[in-house]
């Protein structure tokens, strides 16, 4: 058996003239949690529309359970459970039979399908909702009921799209708590996600896509490490500031209202800064994974 539950060599997917996914490779072990991050556009759900096998390839190889989805589609597809960014539960049924009629698909009798529903509401803290309708479920409840229902077909693979997207911190944290424990009952996640602290807080390894590449692969400790390496300074930004470091030889970077100094010296350059200039904001701060992000793909707007 391959240690590789994903993999994929120079795939690559066109729309007549757009490519959409441009001679990308990368692997998923048995039992990681992988992460895709990316601008709006760079080609992560195009990625997992083909690893979903929903979208056929352009070129390239792909292997998901060592098979081929463009001729073993619906045998990969009973081994994979999805959460999607929408929600698209069934508005006329109640949280349970959301479950139950879901296991129909992949053909799980009747008995087997309640059990496993009443044990994935207990493992999501639903129970108590078991019979309540969609429409009266909080945004957390049914992320929540959605990463249920992708469970029920027990899948060696869980595919999820912005699993936290709209949810307030503490919903986050709770779904943030079940993916880790997921991951150590030995699943395999991949997911795709815009906040860079919680592919930080979850993921094992994770690649950074833009304009339908792959820039870097690695750790998210790694990628800190190898593109930030230092700690940052922030200060506000002003005309003043610039001359002051271009004065002093300090390289820097702006953002939006901001100067950030990379430094392995940052409070020798916060007391610098504090004593030639007493007004302005500074903060120290470890590097991140989000500055590793926006050195590579840029603080631009993306629509």
């Amino acid at each position: 058996m391959s240690r590789y539950v994903i993999e994929a060599k120079d795939l690559t997917k066109r729309y007549r003239d757009l490519t959409a996914v441009d001679s990308i490779s990368f692997s998923v072990t048995r039992g990681e949690l992988f992460g895709f991050l990316g601008p709006n556009g760079a080609g992560k759900t195009t990625t997992m529309k083909m690893v979903q096998c929903v979208s056929p390839r352009t070129g390239g190889k792909l292997r998901v359970f060592g098979d081929d989805p463009e001729t073993s589609g619906r045998i990969i597809r009973k081994r994979i459970g999805v959460v999607p960014q929408e929600t698209n539960l069934d508005p006329d049924l109640s949280v349970f039979d959301n479950l139950t009629v879901y296991a129909r698909f992949f053909d799980i009798g009747r008995d087997d399908a309640l059990k496993r529903a009443k044990n994935l509401l207990e493992f999501f803290e639903l129970e108590g909702k078991k019979d309540t309708i969609i429409e009266k479920l909080s945004g957390g409840m049914k992320r929540r009921l959605l990463l249920a229902r992708a469970l029920m077909n027990n899948p060696d693979l869980l595919i999820l799209d912005e699993p936290t997207i709209g949810l307030d911190p503490q919903g986050r944290h709770h779904i943030w708590e079940k993916l880790l424990k997921l991951r150590a009952e030995g699943h395999t996640i991949v997911l795709t996600t815009h906040y860079l602290d919680e592919a930080a807080k979850l993921c094992d390894r994770l690649v950074i896509m833009d304009h339908a590449k792959i820039l870097v692969e690695g750790s998210p400790d790694a990628l800190v490490r190898t593109f930030i390496g230092m700690d940052i300074v922030e200060t506000d930004k002003s005309d003043q500031v610039t001359r002051y470091l271009d004065s002093i030889n300090i390289s820097y970077g702006t953002g939006g209202e901001m100067i950030q100094v990379r430094t392995d010296k940052p409070r020798e350059l916060a007391d610098r800064l504090t004593e030639q200039f007493r007004e302005i904001r500074i903060i120290t701060r470890p590097g991140s994974l989000e500055d590793v992000f926006l050195m590579l793909t840029g603080r631009g707007l993306r629509e």
